[in-house]
């Protein structure tokens, strides 16, 4: 699964793409477990998911196919 990283977030992991290895999907609950312990340098770290250019909720089913992508808050002044 081929996840992008924005922001912060690509800092922090060092790398603006991640790919994990699944079962073909997913929930994004359990994608954020696998980020967090894949990449400690991540953990704490609020972000959204997006799947195929949608915010999804928790409970969504992400699959091998989807263009998923993690989001930090933006703020702005």
């Amino acid at each position: 699964m081929r996840v992008m990283l924005f922001a912060g977030l690509k800092e922090k992991a060092g790398n603006q793409v991640i790919e994990l290895e699944t079962d073909g999907s997913m929930k994004v609950s359990d994608l954020k477990e696998r980020i967090y312990a894949d990449y400690p340098s991540l953990e704490g770290e609020v972000f959204q998911v997006a799947s195929n250019e949608a915010f999804v909720k928790d409970d969504h089913t992400l699959t091998s196919g989807d263009t998923i992508a993690l989001i930090p808050p933006v703020s702005g002044g």
